[in-house]
């Protein structure tokens, strides 16, 4: 009994539908039965993306033909075959150029003339790609191999649906594995306490519980280091999303060109290295809170797309004409000053209302008095176990150098100068003791003393905050001036190891040298 040749093709393609593949391996494989099924030298398989024809997979064509971008205005063979319903043969003769010529493996130089086949793809009633074929025979294909090709293009089309429904699947378990991930990580960490007790920090966590509650949007500002990025945990914590993830991506982070991704996400293709879909940080964070830290380093263009999703709460992803909505609270922060970056033209100034609906400020750690002890405690008691100690503690001396220095890097330096003192007091010592005290030497902060504003001034002479925000400033600049500087001439030039030195993020430390006009 004599099989038929199109059904013993087509078998084992159905098979393939249920079985999970590589998306390169179902394509080869597609490609390997129609070669099998219509004899020839050369089949492809390309994807329509816009204006051109992208080779998915290739048999019997150079591997540099998968590089290629076949625009369809400059192909008239391939724009034939796209808008011809059903399967095209041209003819040996035929005028037209072939977009293949030149590119069969084995052959060398022009092929003057060939067999061509070619059929539409159409997925769910829409143009998807081109399945197409190639004979150096220049009599190869007959009129039956136009029935055969077509009845292999449907089974090629459901291939094509079935790896994309598989791929979808794959990308949204994807997702919700990452928003899993995400919402372990806020729910399954605890997350560092807000510690303090002046009268600006009692002030700031009122100011947290009475917007928590809420969806307004926050705009958290305040020098490097002082917490924003706990103030915002603390919101989220503390606000009706707190079942739901919050997702944080830091602005300055990123290059220019990968801001849009990560917040709204790619489709394949969308740019170079772009090999499959992507959810941006906006779907991860659907339903929960967003915290976008450095917001003031988003790029102008990237302003206005934020701006949209914020109003309407739709996003296109990079590439994509479809919209997705989402339901997200923005909790943003930056150490810029955002109206003057409007007033300068760097920042959208509908963009920076929309923001800081309800703004916060978080006070730098030298107008929070003695809780810089409080958290020197804190940090102290996390070193303790890490190096094998019963007791930390500081000696009366470094307690007062502690408040009375001015803290440029804030909560995030004492806690770096903390984690390095401690180390160095465990060195120092000989005979490891069960009870280390930190001295003054220890934390290297004699040097420090000197340059520091106000440090030998009495209470009585200190007056209020406000009046002193004037002096300080200028005060507080020259110091942090005089400590890069120092600290660049100690590692000749190298900011990376300043920034390490400093406790700074690079990008933060970049900024301030800037600002402090450092060089």
């Amino acid at each position: 009994m004599t099989r038929n040749p199109l059904l013993a093709t087509l078998l084992p393609l159905v098979a393939d539908l249920s079985r999970e593949l590589p998306e390169s391996e179902r394509y080869r494989r597609l490609l390997e039965a129609l070669r099998g099924l219509l004899p020839c030298d050369a089949t492809a398989l390309l994807r329509l993306e816009g204006d051109q024809l992208v080779p998915l997979a290739v048999d019997g064509l150079s591997q540099d033909t998968l590089g290629r971008r076949f625009k369809i205005s400059e192909h008239p063979r391939l724009r034939a075959l796209i808008e011809h319903p059903g399967p095209t043969h041209f003819a040996a003769d035929c005028g037209l150029p072939d977009p293949y010529d030149g590119l069969v493996e084995g052959l060398h130089g022009h092929l003057e003339v060939h067999d061509c086949l070619g059929c539409p793809l159409l997925v769910d009633e829409q143009p998807w790609g081109l399945l197409t074929l190639d004979a150096l025979d220049p009599e190869r294909f007959s009129t039956s191999d136009l029935d055969n090709l077509e009845a292999f293009a449907s089974l090629a089309a459901a291939t094509v649906k079935a790896n994309q429904r598989m791929t979808d699947l794959a990308q949204r378990a994807d997702h919700e594995q990452q928003r899993a991930d995400a919402y372990q990580r806020a729910s399954g960490d605890q997350p560092r306490e807000l510690i303090g007790q002046s009268r600006s920090h009692q002030a700031l966590m009122k100011e947290i519980q009475v917007v928590a509650g809420s969806d307004l949007s926050v705009l958290i500002t305040g020098e490097t280091g002082v917490g924003k990025e706990l103030v915002a945990q603390s919101i989220h914590a503390n606000s009706l999303r707190r079942t739901q993830p919050l997702i944080s991506l830091n602005c300055a982070a990123l290059p220019e060109t990968l801001v849009e991704s990560e917040l709204f996400g790619h489709v394949r293709g969308a740019f170079s290295g772009a090999v499959g879909e992507r959810h941006g940080k906006f779907e991860l964070a659907d339903g929960g809170t967003l915290f976008l830290d450095e917001v003031g380093e988003l790029p102008l263009a990237i302003q206005a797309k934020l701006l949209r999703v914020l109003q309407s709460g739709q996003l296109q992803r990079l590439g994509s004409d479809r919209e997705h909505h989402v339901d997200v609270r923005l909790i943003a922060a930056t150490n810029r000053d955002l109206a003057e970056e409007v007033r300068a033209g760097r920042f959208r100034a509908d963009l920076y209302h929309r923001l800081s609906v309800y703004p916060l400020r978080v006070p730098p750690l030298r107008e929070r008095g003695n809780d810089v002890l409080l958290l020197a405690g804190y940090f102290l008691e996390q070193n303790r176990p890490r190096l094998g100690l019963r007791s930390l503690r500081l000696t009366r001396e470094a307690q007062a150098a502690l408040v009375d220095y001015a803290w440029p890097g804030n909560v995030r330096e004492l806690e770096h100068l903390i984690g390095r003192a401690s180390l160095k007091a465990l060195a120092n010592h000989s005979q490891r003791s069960r009870i280390l005290s930190l001295g003054v030497d220890d934390l290297t902060l004699n040097a420090l003393h000197k340059g520091a504003p106000d440090a030998e001034a009495s209470p009585a002479d200190n007056g209020t905050d406000a009046e002193l925000a004037g002096e300080l400033r200028p005060a507080v600049d020259a110091f942090q001036r005089r400590m890069i500087s120092q600290s660049l001439e100690r590692h000749e030039g190298n900011w990376a190891a300043v920034a390490r030195e400093m406790g700074l993020d690079r990008a933060n430390l970049n900024r301030l040298a800037r600002r402090l006009a450092v060089k």
